[in-house]
């Protein structure tokens, strides 16, 4: 019995430690956590879990991930539609709007070209960009990070689009280099989606 017991703790502690930026030690603490509160609260998070996988769509415009599709960015009236900010998960858009100073509308590529990753610009949703500036959009803000690939990215991007006159800028001051938005406090955001440069 306590073998058995054993072995689901492992497995669970295994499990969490499968997510992403979750140590092996982190893990084993949220693992003991759960298990040592009232159960309640574990079964509200497998639910929240549960609910939030079944209701997840992934919005035919951008990309976001939202409980509606189009998302209600994309369905928001009251947002920019002609300047549309790029990110490389749906998981930026969080950070970004946390800011509080966007009022644009987002694309998601689905994450970075990466050669050493196996990742090229045929797997990210470079097509769906180009027709949407090709429908109106007056300006591309590239927010992709800071790093070789998300460097690669942007410029990869922004050659495709010249051609059709679009005003584009990358985000600047105030990100690290090497880092990602997921990461970035509010007022750091803020900074780089303000003073972005022209590409």
């Amino acid at each position: 019995m306590a073998q058995k017991q054993t072995d689901t703790i492992s497995r669970l502690i295994t499990e969490i430690s499968k997510l992403p930026g979750i140590g092996r030690k982190s893990a084993q603490r949220i693992a003991y956590h759960l298990l040592t509160h009232p159960a309640s609260n574990a079964e509200n998070l497998a639910q929240a879990i549960i609910d939030a996988k079944g209701s997840a769509k992934i919005c035919s415009i951008c990309a976001n991930l939202s409980h509606s599709d189009p998302c209600p960015i994309c369905a928001s009236e009251k947002r920019d539609h002609t300047l549309v900010c790029v990110v490389q998960d749906a998981k930026d858009i969080i950070t970004i709007e946390r800011s509080h100073c966007f009022q644009g509308v987002y694309h998601v590529l689905g994450g970075s070209i990466s050669p050493l990753q196996g990742i090229g610009a045929r797997d990210l949703r470079i097509d769906k960009l180009i027709a949407r500036v090709r429908q109106g959009a007056k300006e591309v803000i590239f927010a992709t990070a800071l790093t070789p690939d998300g460097e690669n990215t942007a410029v990869y991007i922004s050659g495709l689009l010249a051609p059709l006159n679009v005003k584009m800028s990358r985000i600047a001051t105030g990100m690290p280099v090497g880092s990602d938005l997921e990461y970035t406090d509010e007022e750091t955001v803020a900074g780089a989606i303000t003073s972005r440069r022209q590409l």
